[in-house]
This record gives structure tokens, sequence and C-alpha cells, in this order.
């Protein structure tokens, strides 16, 4: 006789019932080398097939603004909100970030135009092979040599060989940066410190040259986020200026441009109790067998004591299976999480175990990571709120 449903044991989540990002046809990786190939850069691909060329280009990257979040404060977003239906060539329809969805691994899918499976910056903390340590990726800490860590070429070199006036506008402490020079390098970095200074000129800049490739950046909703949280005063004040500073920069397009508003990834509120912020630090079943905790709290690199890759991954899948994604490196590998392909530098940086989330819940480290752990938005994995990011669109 069948054991009642209600004693069953809970069956984890599928790895292939998670929503892998549109890698090749609608990710962050395919907006530059789309827009460079509609400007005759060579060796470029448009695999964003609902966009139509134009001469000059201006991506606006806000981080954190996820297309969720743009569909939820049509008060705060007029101007973006009313851009919506312009998103992705006019289909209405966002693109995807790429996993995990995090700023460092988006960033460079951006300026290199390949998944993280391929520039090699999967994550928020990953293992450096070579060392056995933690390698924080947006922080750049320990320090790495950048172009071993990452070789490819960004688009902006392509395109700046190519004769395409290729420029970067963002804030002066991102100039030097080793992420900059391995993600975003090419052609003249800009260094203007206020949003309006950084429209304003890139705005120039778009009209500096016949074709132009400009990249502009703003940091602050993001950090409203992290702090306050998605549904704090502080984080709409901060959409209503990004709202400002998008209108501000499409109303002084030169002619024959095109400028995209997109996002590194969305973001989502986690709640402040022990069913939704499992303590790492605290929590013997998940640390056992565990010799480095990577990624951050949604979307988690493990990585095993040698031998014990297989007893993590059960024991963290019979923990966390209903609410997470959890693979083991070559499952996540074969279902393209971080791409098509994985290059061989970059699969031992992967985690022998991967969990992504699929509920409001986080892994924190209240010891290890305490400013982390202290964040009241949060992101990095496949869920619509942390995956979908715009790509509105103005033309002049």
């Amino acid at each position: 006789m069948a054991a009642p449903a209600a004693w069953d044991d809970p069956e984890p989540l599928a790895v292939s019932s998670a929503p892998v990002p549109e890698y090749g046809s609608g990710s962050l990786a395919d907006l530059l080398p789309t827009l460079a190939a509609g400007m005759g850069v060579p060796g470029m691909t448009a695999s964003i097939t609902e966009l139509t060329p134009a001469d000059r280009n201006c991506v606006f990257l806000i981080d954190g603004l996820g297309w969720e979040q743009i569909r939820s404060h049509p008060d705060e977003a007029p101007y973006l909100h009313a851009l919506l239906g312009s998103s992705r060539g006019g289909t209405g329809r966002p693109i995807t970030a790429g996993f995990p969805a995090t700023t460092a691994t988006s960033l460079a899918s951006v300026g290199t135009g390949l998944p993280p499976g391929a520039h090699g910056l999967p994550g928020y903390a990953v293992r450096d092979p070579g060392t056995g340590e933690l390698m924080n990726q947006l922080r750049w800490q320990p320090w790495t040599p950048p172009h071993t860590w990452q070789p490819y070429p960004t688009v902006f070199q392509l395109a700046d060989a190519a004769g395409v006036h290729a420029a970067q506008v963002s804030s002066p402490h991102f100039e030097t940066t080793p992420l900059t020079k391995v993600a975003l390098s090419g052609g003249r970095f800009h260094g203007r410190l206020t949003g309006e200074e950084r429209v304003d000129f890139a705005a120039e800049q778009l009209a500096a040259g016949d074709r132009s490739l400009v990249y502009t950046y703003y940091a602050e909703l993001d950090g409203a986020g992290h702090r306050y949280g998605v549904a704090s005063d502080t984080w709409r004040g901060q959409l209503m200026y990004v709202d400002r500073l998008v209108q501000r920069l499409a109303e002084q397009l030169p002619p024959r441009s095109a400028l995209y508003v997109t996002a590194d990834h969305g973001m989502l509120d986690v709640p402040f109790d022990e069913q939704h912020r499992i303590d790492f630090d605290e929590d013997w079943e998940l640390s056992a067998g565990v010799a480095l905790l990577g990624g951050e709290g949604r979307a988690r690199h493990v990585y095993a004591v040698p031998g014990a890759e297989g007893d993590v991954l059960t024991c963290w899948r019979e923990v966390l299976g209903e609410q997470f994604w959890v693979a083991s490196r070559e499952e996540a590998v074969a279902a393209g999480w971080f791409g098509p392909h994985v290059d061989e530098r970059v699969h031992a940086r992967l985690g022998d175990v991967i969990a992504a989330a699929r509920d409001d819940v986080l892994i924190i480290a209240s010891e290890r990571e305490p400013k982390e752990s202290a964040m009241v938005g949060n992101h990095g994995s496949m869920t619509p709120a942390e995956q979908l990011v715009p790509l509105l669109e103005v033309r002049s």
C-alpha cells in the first residue's frame, strides 16, 4: 500500500526546469555584437534579430534596473514605462541578463559579447584554480592579472580597430579598475561625476563620429536597492532620478542614433527571518564537506573538500531542493546555465555544486560575509525579477 502523499519525500527542483538565459538570441552578451555588426565591424554577429542597425549607438546601462521593476513603477518612472513597448526592437519583450544575474558577470558579458562560460567571470566570487582561493570578481580581490583571467578582446576594442568611434562615460572611479580593463576597455574612457554630466557627454560622444559606439553607466539605483530594498522610498527616489536621466539623454541624441537602455540584473527584497535567510555559517548540514563558499546569496558556488563532492550535492539537494535549483558542475554546464560552451580555463572556477534560488530565499554567511548578509535587496538567480532586463529603444 502506497504511503499517503503527505508523507512522501519532497521532490527537489529538476535542473532542467531552471529558465536558462537566452544566450545567442536575446541576452546581454548578444547586445554589443548586434550593434557592432550593424556598423560593419568584422567578426560580429547580429544575434538579436529584432534590432535595426544604426550608425551611432549608445548603451545606457543602469545597474539594478530590472524589467519587472519598471513595469511595477509607472508613477515613479513614467518615461521608462512609456518605452516598454519599444523594448527589443519594438516587440515589447525583455532580454535576459545571463547567469548569475550579477554585476561583474553581466558587465563582462556586455563588454566582451561573450557568455559567462567563455569570458570567465561566472559569479560574484569564485575559486581561482591556480591558488585555491576565492576571487571576488567585482572588487578584484585578491589581485589577479586581468588579461590572464579574461583574455578575449572587448567589442569596444574591435570596434575601435574597425574605425568606429568607441567611448565609455562613467564615474572616474572605474577608469583604472581591473573589471573595466577586462570588460569595457577600448576607445577612450571619459570620467564624469554626476549622472547629468555623463548623459550630456555621452550625447556629445555619439556625435563625435560618423559611426559611434558609446557606453554610459549609473550605479546608485542598485546601491539603494541593496541597502534599503526595492520597496523603499530611497529606491523609488533613485528610480525617479534615473527616469529623468534617460529622458535627458534621449532628447539630445544626434541624427542617425539609437539609444538602448538596459541593466545588468533586476532585484528582489528578501525578508529578515530564518525561513528566508538560511545561514551557512550556522548550518552544520550545509557546511559539512564544504571547503569554500562562493557566489552570493541567491547564486552559490559550493566547493567541496576533495572526495566529498557527491555527499555535498546530495545534502544540498535534500536541504534546499524545494527552493533552489541545485546542480553539480557537470549538470549546470550541460544545462547551459553559463552559456552553450564553458572554456577549459573556466571549468574549475565553477562550484562543484551550484545552487540558484527559485523562491525569495538566501543562503547568507553571517560570519564570512557580514555586509552581503545584511542586504535588503538581492539578485543573482534565474527568476524573472532578477533575470529579465529591459532593452528600451529611442531613435533620432
